[in-house]
């Protein structure tokens, strides 16, 4: 008898391992199968909750977990790249793409199990592109899903046999004690729709009926929220209010149909619909349960919101000072929406160093002392963003990710060096403006004429630079037009010098004047050239060894 246990412990944890490691390995191939089309669908959430509620919904349909989208919603909210509105209708969706697992898994797709894990492992071994290793670990993940759930159900069936495991599924009819099974076990595992799998594992070994696991699902909805709960820990109060928005969503649903279930015959209905089948029943409660209270509740939204702003009063100080506004170490579980992510910070770096630019450029025309000042202290932004994205960077490339985002980031290291350069060398340029606001230097009606000439070329390179790197990939007119203009700024910089130098021979200019304007041209050439390792950084065809070589040819 003792035996008989031990062997139906270890089958039934082995079936959950499987089970829970076949829904990562497909929801993981899902992910990166979907790569850019994942980003997009998230970059389309707009303030139309409804929107949201189908890019939720879609999500967690390809990722394969609630809980990893309600992270991330977290991750977004927290870096302030999503508001309240929009977070919430995600997360409704997400509850609704939970539900994909156990519909999958309500066709009982047991038999072909063994043939898609062949498939899915010679995919695996034999294929060398990327893409094709994907479909393979779908498939594999998809089969060891159901070779999982087989398991189970066999290791399980002895308890269909017994008094004693009878009695005491019965008492989980018991809403009370139905549903904080439910919520424990799910917390436990983080994960509702592997809860719900354990469910209807039971449901297909006769262990379990649809009137003692209907409040479990009901309480397996509320422990879904836990891990959002315990990601939403030292985030900002609209990420920790996202967190109480998906727990009230859950509260509300399964008081709703607990009481639906003890006033009307909703037990019937299901068992009518799917007779003498728990596993089809339990995923049909899931189901319905997620439908209905989303369609409740989103409209209604902005109630939740208020009553979360209650729970959570006040408001967050707007971030200041050092800080990454596109970056969350949440957003990570989703390496495509990571890779976008980190490009955004890229792009906001690069804005705060051509701000810099201009504004180095404004205190030698003007004078303006102050904005010397506003270099200095963007230059620490500057200089705090180069080491944050670095190592949001190396996190990045830690991960599974395709092929070419595996290229990009490659690139982006290389680009973020270039952004910091030109950061380095437009302080260059307010220092030399310092000597000027302090009359240590003097230029003449000349030498200012030359010099916002130079500017005009460099601030176009950097704007056609930047609008090349947007694209994310070679646009060849936008291309010509940069080598043409760095082409412009290397001939005007020879011009100019041997104009300088014609000046100091007649005595037109002092010696620290001279020094000035030379070192300035020289730093307004080195920003042209990292603008334009910049543009073409993203070229789907550049290798690694191109791009190196275009960074140390900046450094001449």
């Amino acid at each position: 008898m003792g035996q008989d246990i031990l062997g139906m412990i270890m089958g039934l944890c082995g079936g959950l391992g499987l089970f829970l490691f076949g829904m990562k390995l497909m929801g993981e191939g899902l992910e990166m199968a979907a790569g850019n089309r994942l980003k997009n669908l998230v970059e389309k959430l707009t303030t139309n909750k409804y929107m949201g509620a189908l890019v939720g919904l879609l999500v967690t349909a390809i990722i394969q977990s609630s809980s990893a989208t309600t992270v991330m919603v977290v991750g977004f909210v927290n870096a302030g790249l999503m508001n309240l509105a929009q977070a919430v209708g995600v997360i409704m969706g997400a509850n609704i793409g939970t539900t994909v697992t156990g519909v999958l898994i309500a066709f009982k797709l047991s038999t072909i199990a063994p043939i898609a894990i062949f498939l899915g492992v010679a995919l695996l071994s034999f294929c060398r592109k990327n893409s094709h290793k994907h479909v393979g670990q779908i498939i594999a993940g998809f089969g060891i899903l159901f070779m999982g759930m087989e398991l189970m159900s066999e290791s399980m069936e002895p308890l269909s046999q017994s008094e004693f495991f009878t009695g005491m599924m019965t008492s989980l009819g018991n809403p009370l004690l139905g549903v904080l099974v439910g919520l424990v076990f799910t917390a436990i595992i983080q994960s509702s729709s592997a809860s719900v799998g354990v469910l209807q594992a039971l449901g297909a070994a006769g262990a379990i009926t649809l009137p003692s696991a209907i409040y479990i699902i009901y309480g397996q909805n509320i422990g879904t929220c836990v891990t959002a709960l315990l990601s939403s820990v030292g985030t900002n109060k609209v990420a920790r209010r996202t967190a109480i928005v998906h727990l009230m969503f859950n509260i509300f649903g399964a008081v709703l149909f607990i009481l639906i279930t003890m006033l009307l015959p909703f037990e019937e209905l299901i068992m009518s619909l799917a007779p003498n089948d728990p596993v089809v029943q339990i995923s049909i409660v899931h189901v319905i349960f997620n439908i209905v209270t989303t369609a409740i509740l989103l409209p209604l939204s902005n109630v939740l919101i208020k009553i979360a702003c209650k729970v959570i009063p006040g408001e967050d100080k707007e971030k200041q000072g050092m800080c990454l506004s596109y970056l969350d170490s949440r957003i990570l579980n989703t390496p495509p929406i990571a890779v976008a992510q980190v490009i955004k910070e890229v792009e906001r770096m690069g804005a705060i160093a051509t701000q810099n630019f201009q504004l180095s450029m404004e205190a030698m025309l003007d004078g303006d002392e102050q904005k010397i000042g506003q270099v200095e202290k963007n230059e620490e932004l500057i200089n705090f963003l180069n080491r944050g994205i670095t190592e949001y960077l190396v996190k990045i490339n830690g991960l599974d990710i395709e092929d070419a985002d595996r290229v990009a980031v490659g690139a982006l290291y290389h680009v973020i060096n270039d952004w910091e350069r030109v950061g380095d060398h437009a302080q260059n340029i307010a220092e030399l403006a310092q000597l000027v606001v302090d009359g240590k230097a003097n230029l003449s009606y000349r030498a200012v004429s030359e010099i916002k000439e130079m500017r005009d070329l460099v601030t176009d390179i950097l704007q056609k630079s930047m609008a090349m790197f947007a694209k994310r990939s070679q646009d060849e007119l936008l291309g010509r037009e940069i080598d043409q203009i760095e082409e412009r700024i290397d001939e005007r910089t020879r011009q100019l010098r041997d104009n300088h130098i014609d000046r100091l021979n007649q005595g037109l200019c002092s010696a620290t004047s001279g020094t000035v304007f030379m070192d300035l041209l020289t730093n307004l050439e080195r920003i042209a050239d990292h603008s334009t390792n910049i543009a073409f950084s993203m070229d789907d065809s550049l290798t690694g060894a191109s791009i190196q070589l275009m960074s140390a040819s900046a450094e001449k």
